[in-house]
């Protein structure tokens, strides 16, 4: 029997037991290069179907494909070590039956060997995250603003600013929250809502425009690294890369118009004996 491979990633326990602790730090990751960077400094990376948007240039998340989930989520596990990382499942995946999303939940999990999925919590979605969690697949939900929902809801808006909009994305994280998901992200909700599904809920509470009340927060590290024009209203630029990097390319399409690059430290010169 071969020795056993120990490993010091966190655990579905680790994520859970932030519940009323440190605050979760939690960001997207893409990339191999990007997850080797954040791997150390995060306590989860969660592969989103924003890469979508981000990376492939869609105009909402609906387009994404299982296929893009899985090559996305594995360069991610293969430069992670430490962080716990979550794929989401995109839009149709498994919505349809519990089984349809077992077998897709599964094959994601498989074929990335990441720790947990992330599904949208509308209200069909407790069933799924119990028949899931019942046959070993850590689930982490995802309430409020829900951008898979976009069609429905005619874009990108805050939820939970009327009663019945309240008490619905409570009744749905409740929900989620018994059914068995490990922890639960919060989007776009108002404030005093965010803080109160805290408080309602088992499970630890990761807000994207929601709350420092939250037990951990998440952002689209591109958004959190100034690579758009745009973002939105709760995203805090922590750097300007758009225009670090564009003033880079600025440099170099100088030099190569001007013949000063490559010079002579970037050429190679044959060796004579």
């Amino acid at each position: 029997m071969s020795a056993q491979v120990q490993t010091s990633r966190k655990t579905v326990r680790d994520i859970a037991a932030a519940k009323g602790g440190t605050p979760l730090v939690c960001l997207t990751a893409y990339t191999a290069p990007m997850a080797e960077l954040l791997d150390s400094r995060c306590d989860l990376l969660l592969v989103g179907d924003s890469v979508g948007m981000v990376v492939h240039g869609l105009p909402t998340t609906v387009g994404v494909t299982l296929e893009m989930m899985i090559l996305h989520g594995q360069a991610v596990m293969r430069r992670s070590t430490q962080a716990f990382v979550v794929v989401d499942m995109p839009f149709g995946s498994y919505e349809a039956s519990v089984e349809q999303a077992f077998l897709n939940a599964a094959r994601i999990m498989k074929e990335t060997g990441c720790q947990a999925v992330k599904i949208e919590a509308g209200e069909y979605a407790a069933d799924t995250v119990r028949y899931l969690v019942d046959r070993g697949i850590p689930v982490m939900a995802h309430v409020g603003l829900r951008p898979q929902a976009t069609n429905v809801d005619g874009g990108f808006k805050a939820r939970g600013r009327t009663d019945a909009e309240r008490n619905r994305t409570i009744s749905e994280a409740v929900a989620a929250d018994e059914a068995g998901c490990f922890a639960m992200v919060i989007e776009g909700v108002a404030e005093d809502l965010a803080a109160q599904i805290t408080r309602q809920v088992s499970c630890p509470t990761v807000g994207i425009g929601a709350s420092a009340s939250c037990d951990g927060q998440i952002l689209v590290t591109d958004d959190l690294l100034g690579m758009f024009d745009w973002t939105p209203k709760f995203v805090r630029r922590f750097a300007d890369l758009r225009d670090t990097i564009g003033k880079a390319v600025d440099a170099y399409a100088a030099e190569v118009r001007g013949r000063t690059f490559p010079g002579p430290r970037e050429t190679y010169a044959l060796k004579r004996p």
